[in-house]
């Protein structure tokens, strides 16, 4: 039976453009899954959007001097153009700067507030007297009361990943300026996650074999510590959402509050405006069959496995007694680590990255998307290496499946005037084969459902090996010479192989898959396609990413390429990269942009 499955991809900052880490940490993998999903015949939602109110928006545009729409809308624009050329499958992706969103989250927050799970409380803040106003947490830097990193966050340490209390923090400075700070009472509301945390505590100490030990243990940890309690979820900002609260019209909802609201909220609008029916999203929401699986990097995994389901747990407290109103908890949270560069740590200010677009106005996305998964960080970091990625394009991609593909097609189209071979029955050898690749799809399957995509990945490429070996040992370019009959059993398997390799590799390597597909004779897509739109509402014009499903839905099983159907003039799937790349590429790290 057909699962309702929520990808939920973590919202990036609108403040910056999109490197490799970012892509690998969340925003990758989401779309391997979701495909997979969608190939599987389940019911797949996908949505995600920019963060348009973090305050590393305002930072930037304060930097800038330009308002902060102006820069959220700016790299907004660039997100879409970066997903749809690196292939991302978001059924819809918006922003936190919408009507609906604004609407639904102001709506938590006042049924949090009805629940009992907020207080107000006057507590200091950081004042910076030069500028003439309080400063987010973000807009603070200091030494870690806990680790003694000495930049950390004034919400959250980088180093050791805890959440903190900003005003705890050593030798606190204004994060743009460095200028002196003072502590002054300003009054806010506070998520009570003191009151929330035994329900929090409980739930994570359900069956949760399936997630990752780097996810659950330490959120569990601080669920059952004692030491949650209240944090404040608005602050005295301009940008963002109105506290929907008489005589607050100075403050804002805080955007670590807002912005994981965007799961829902996204739901809603795809439902409201772009489904047959608006009530569709509580079918990924209130069933609780349904499955939702949040993709993040591992620096947000106290925000998605500790606060966001508490704020979850604080709506349901309403609904305690009608479990049809409750909405659904995460299913899993598969945090990715860190991807390091050429042996150092990512930086975007020293240009110590690999930008998204500017990699893809030189190589093609399939081997992007190849390479990261290949690397992929599921359980320690990992490295980006440019001679990696060339070997692993030349090595694998080229010389291990496109090869692979390319000379059977070639050789079927040569030899059989353009037409699948029709063999006169299959041989054991050829019956092995295809049953072994048949099996692939269990394995792969299951380990994509797991999240396990390194994996996954590897048992598609070891099944490619294994068709080049059966090639290798029955020769077909040596049987066409001497018994045609014999090599068009030999080329008709290769090809039955190739089709449902196709499929396995399809969720990892949608562009060349979607072209094999081409060649192999069909006449639909193997997936859907992608479109940005335009629309208005309360707040102004708004662009989104959506995606049309189309054909995908129930492809994931072997093959049944029919003999004597009629193939298209087939090409390389992969260009063979130059050695010279290594050396150039690394040359450009650390250069002015």
């Amino acid at each position: 039976m057909a699962e309702h499955i929520l990808v939920a991809v973590a919202w990036p900052y609108a403040n910056a453009d999109i490197h490799v880490g970012n892509l690998v940490g969340a925003y990758l993998p989401a779309d391997i899954y979701a495909r997979y999903h969608r190939l599987a015949g389940n019911h797949v939602l996908m949505v995600s959007g920019s963060d348009s109110h973090g305050t590393p928006v305002t930072v930037r545009a304060d930097a800038e001097g330009v308002t902060s729409q102006v820069v959220y809308e700016r790299y907004h624009a660039r997100f879409l153009e970066l997903f749809q050329r690196v292939g991302l499958t978001y059924d819809l992706f918006t922003s936190t700067h919408t009507a609906n969103h604004f609407r639904v989250a102001q709506d938590v927050f006042l049924t949090l507030q009805a629940n009992g799970c907020l207080f107000r409380q006057t507590e200091p803040q950081w004042y910076a007297p030069a500028e003439g106003r309080f400063l987010p947490d973000r807009y603070v830097e200091g030494e870690c009361y806990i680790c003694h990193y000495p930049n950390a966050r004034g919400d959250q340490c980088d180093n050791c990943g805890n959440l903190l209390d900003a005003t705890q923090l050593i030798h606190p400075r204004a994060k743009a300026s460095g200028v002196a700070l003072e502590l002054r009472d300003t009054e806010h509301f506070y998520l009570d996650l003191g009151k929330l945390a035994p329900a929090l505590a409980a739930w994570l100490n359900e069956d949760k074999a399936h997630w990752r030990p780097q996810v659950l243990n330490p959120s569990r940890r601080q669920a059952e510590s004692g030491e949650l309690r209240g944090r404040a979820i608005t602050r005295d900002l301009e940008w963002g959402i109105p506290v929907p609260v008489e005589g607050w019209d100075s403050k804002r909802l805080y955007v670590w509050f807002e912005a994981v609201i965007g799961y829902l909220s996204a739901s809603i609008e795809w439902a409201q405006e772009r489904a047959a029916d608006p009530d569709a999203w509580k079918r990924w929401w209130y069933d609780p069959d349904a499955k939702t699986t949040y993709f993040i990097g591992k620096d947000n995994i106290p925000f998605h496995a500790v606060i966001w389901p508490a704020e979850l747990l604080g709506v349901q407290r309403l609904y305690e007694s009608d479990p049809a109103r409750r909405l659904n908890l995460p299913y899993d949270v598969p945090a990715n680590e860190f991807l390091n560069l050429e042996a150092q740590k990512i930086s975007g200010s020293r240009n110590w990255a690999v930008w998204g677009l500017d990699f893809l106005d030189r190589y093609d996305p399939d081997p992007l998307r190849y390479y990261l998964t290949a690397v992929m960080p599921e359980t320690r970091d990992a490295e980006w290496e440019w001679a990696g990625f060339l070997n692993h394009n030349n090595n694998e991609l080229v010389a291990t499946w496109g090869n692979l593909a390319n000379r059977v097609l070639t050789f079927a189209y040569k030899h059989w005037d353009g037409h699948v071979p029709s063999p006169a029955g299959l041989r054991p050898q050829d019956e092995a084969l295809l049953a072994q690749v048949e099996a692939g799809f269990a394995r792969v399957g299951s380990l994509l459902a797991a999240v396990k995509l390194r994996a996954a990945l590897g048992e598609a490429l070891a099944l490619a090996t294994e068709a080049n070996k059966y090639l290798d040992t029955q020769g077909p370019w040596f049987e066409v010479k001497q018994d045609k009959a014999e090599a068009a059993r030999t080329v008709y398997t290769a090809l039955k192989a190739i089709d449902s390799l196709k499929v396995l590799f399809a969720p990892f390597l949608p562009f060349s898959s979607e072209k094999l597909h081409l060649y192999l004779g069909y006449a639909g897509p193997l997936f859907g396609t992608q479109r940005v739109e335009t629309y208005t509402d309360a707040l102004g014009s708004h662009t989104a990413l959506t995606y049309a499903a189309a054909g995908a839905t129930g492809r994931w099983q072997p093959s049944d390429l029919p003999p004597g159907q009629a193939l298209r003039q087939p090409a390389p799937l992969f260009k063979k990269l130059d050695d010279s790349i290594v050396a150039a590429e690394r040359a450009r790290l650390g250069q002015p942009s």
